[in-house]
């Protein structure tokens, strides 16, 4: 391969050459000459170096170009970014829940109120779509006044542990019905909320002071909308899920 102090001698010469020419290149015969008399000696020059400064470019291919030389830039042939898209684009869409206040009545004797929970304890249990969703069901229990864990332990047995359809298209994790059936919720925090002034509002206010007086009206064995019987093992699947995390 030629060295750049070679390519530099060379064009050196030949610029040297042709400037000693140049006008006699300017007084020769048209006729005789391609260039013709209409090109001037100083563009015919400047033709020739741009012409010398290409070939040298590709003889010097992987070198760095020298000083004074401008290697030509890439074309750019695909865009700098690229369009953005959004694949979320929900159908309908659903309102927060509105978390109204609901007063502990005086008729709750039961020992299901608000109390301390191992937070790392009950992490860990949640699963699925469960996951992360501790503080969300301590927040809603300190709300309405309702053990956290009866809140995890129902959520838990009505969706296997945030496996269930109802908990992933729905985000329900407590079977919350509404006039169209199965209720879709924004979040699974609104559900959870929902679910425990449910709980607060239409039994433990009313008197329903155990998991099992909670289960006859939660879940009553056989409801219409229980074909499977499942509601059979509501109070003792719930119980189960309840002294395991307290």
């Amino acid at each position: 391969m030629t060295s750049p102090i070679s390519n530099n001698l060379l064009l050196y010469n030949t610029i040297a050459s042709m400037a000693k020419s140049m006008p006699a290149l300017g007084q020769a015969d048209s006729g005789a000459n391609s260039v013709g008399s209409s090109t001037s000696p100083s563009t015919f020059f400047a033709m020739l170096m741009n012409a010398m400064m290409e070939s040298m470019e590709q003889a010097n291919t992987g070198t760095t170009p020298q000083t004074g030389v401008q290697a030509a830039m890439p074309s750019l042939t695909t865009p700098l970014t690229a369009p953005l898209t959004n694949s979320y684009n929900p159908a309908i869409t659903i309102p927060p829940i509105d978390k109204k206040e609901v007063p502990t009545a005086a008729t709750d004797t039961s020992d299901l109120k608000f109390k301390p929970t191992q937070f790392i304890k009950l992490d860990n249990t949640l699963e699925g779509k469960l996951s992360g969703t501790a503080a969300h069901f301590i927040n809603a229990g300190k709300k309405y006044d309702l053990d956290p864990n009866l809140l995890s332990a129902i959520a838990i047995h009505e969706t296997g542990n945030g496996s269930s359809r109802a908990v992933n298209d729905k985000n329900n994790v407590a079977g919350m019905m509404g006039k169209n059936g199965l209720r879709s919720y924004a979040s699974v925090e609104d559900s959870i909320f929902d679910m425990a002034r449910n709980l607060r509002q239409n039994y433990l206010n009313e008197g329903k002071d155990t998991i099992a007086k909670i289960g006859a009206k939660y879940a009553p064995v056989g409801a219409a909308n229980d074909p499977t019987g499942l509601n059979n093992h509501w109070t003792k699947g719930v119980s189960n899920h309840y002294s395991k995390l307290t």
